[in-house]
């Protein structure tokens, strides 16, 4: 079937008709519109660029990551230019397009994010249940940010008295939906706050029927009776410092214990302690990491019969999703060599904010690609999702409106076909190359260095 031309209404302002239908399913307009009415963001005329325009702009900078801010707002408006009834429609160059992005500020984007970004797996999504429950995971990374003295005064950087890291850093916790790669819930601080803080502040999004997990990092007697207060399930790492007493052995070789609060006037009430479960194993190939050692989990899952020790320990490796999730970000959407391109903290924020709804809508026409594929997510690529969703952004701006499920049927058709071969169990050494540079490495006495003040021509002097 063919696709006839959208035709553009004469009296509509070109920033009025812009959008993004292609993501428009997971990113509503309408939701748009209502957070910045929200926040009291009007238009008091209309404009090259309106802040509808810049939030849909600060979602496309991190779809096209390797293109410049102008060049984004040109390449989300391709397809509009192409059927506007006027023949020259001169796109807002970049001191504009940064002036309405500062006055769009974070707030609107951080209410989007939690507006849109939501838990997507259903019953039907293979491999997003465990034991009935929706598997969710807490993990935290670091993310450079651009080098400039508001970023470091904000973000901070990592120093000690030989070294400093080479850009400002970010520390960031997120919420991950295993099943789907869905990020639920983030948040970021400079860069020295603990990883703690950002997984007590996850427990916000935590609902009921959900099996929460994080590694051994993360533990906490507040983090796992925080989960148990919202009703969900807990299935995590135990550090080697922490050592409950069993009181009763269970027939899988796992046991009950309690854990007790860290202020002691509480320890000694029995009503502040957490029945839990702890199960010992270890690994038993010397090709894998952790050979030999004994891991400990602790789990708020006691009944051995309904969740068998075996099949929790594996269970467990599902976290390693969110690991996955960040990879996603950093190396195929973000581009790790790349630290945000946001010289202040305000601009950096609002980027990671549309970083993640970028993500999120990525991944939520994934998993609608896979259930009417009836495959499982993991099995699509999300490398290719990210082409396809690119390279349909104009098409669906100068297609009829009528047409546009057609489309964008097409478009799910797309993303289903580049499938990835069923994941190999493979272990690889958690080791890194770091490429030498002749070059010294820069230290603090290199910063805010002193310009020239002749030109090149005038510093010459012939011998």
């Amino acid at each position: 079937m063919g696709f006839a031309l959208r035709t553009p209404a004469a009296e509509q302002h070109f920033s009025s008709e812009l959008s993004l239908d292609a993501i428009g399913q997971s990113v509503p307009m309408e939701t748009i519109e209502s957070v910045l009415k929200e926040h009291q963001i009007k238009e008091t005329r209309q404009r090259k660029l309106n802040m509808v325009s810049v939030v849909l702009l600060v979602i496309a900078m991190n779809l096209y990551t390797r293109r410049s801010i102008g060049s984004v707002m040109k390449k989300i408006s391709f397809g509009l230019r192409y059927i506007w009834p006027e023949e020259d429609i001169s796109a807002p160059n970049d001191s504009a397009i940064c002036y309405r992005r500062y006055q769009l500020g974070v707030q609107p984007m951080v209410e989007l994010f939690h507006r849109v970004c939501q838990p997507m797996a259903t019953q039907q999504t293979p491999g997003a249940n465990l034991f009935g429950l929706r598997a969710v995971a807490i993990d935290g990374t670091v993310e450079d940010v651009a080098d400039t003295d508001e970023n470091v005064r904000v973000f901070g950087r990592y120093s000690t008295d030989e070294n400093a890291s080479p850009f400002p850093q970010a520390k960031v916790v997120y919420l991950v939906e295993c099943g789907t790669h869905a990020i639920i819930d983030a948040g970021r601080w400079p860069c020295r706050t603990s990883e703690r803080v950002g997984g007590f502040r996850m427990l916000r999004s935590i609902e009921e029927g959900m099996l929460v997990m994080w590694d051994r990092g993360l533990h906490d007697y507040q983090m796992i009776h925080g989960v148990r207060k919202r009703k969900a399930h807990v299935l995590s790492r135990l550090p080697g410092s922490v050592k409950p007493r069993p009181i009763r052995w269970l027939k899988d070789r796992s046991y009950i214990a309690y854990l007790t609060p860290k202020d002691y006037s509480l320890r000694d009430q029995k009503k502040h302690w957490i029945k839990v479960r702890i199960i010992e194993y270890t690994i038993t190939q010397a090709m894998l990491p952790g050979y030999g050692e004994v891991h400990r989990l602790v789990t708020t899952l006691l009944d051995p019969e309904a969740y068998p020790a075996l099949d929790l320990a594996c269970a467990y490796h599902e976290r390693w999703e969110i690991e996955m999730v960040i990879d996603e970000m950093d190396t195929h959407q973000r581009l790790a060599s790349r630290p945000f391109r946001s010289l202040l903290p305000v601009g950096v924020i609002q980027e990671f904010y549309g970083m993640l709804i970028a993500h999120y809508a990525v991944r939520f026409l994934m998993h609608q690609a896979a259930i009417e594929a009836g495959i499982d997510p993991d099995r699509l690529s999300f490398v290719n999702a990210l082409h396809v969703i690119k390279d349909s952004i104009p098409f669906f701006q100068i297609t009829a409106k009528e047409q546009l499920p057609s489309l964008y049927a097409r478009m799910l058709s797309d993303i289903a076909k580049t499938r990835l071969p069923k994941r190999r169990f493979r272990s690889n050494p958690r080791v890194v190359k770091r490429r030498c540079s002749k070059f010294a490495r820069k230290r603090e006495q290199h910063y805010g260095s002193p310009q020239p003040k002749r030109t090149f021509r005038l510093s010459v002097g012939l011998i």
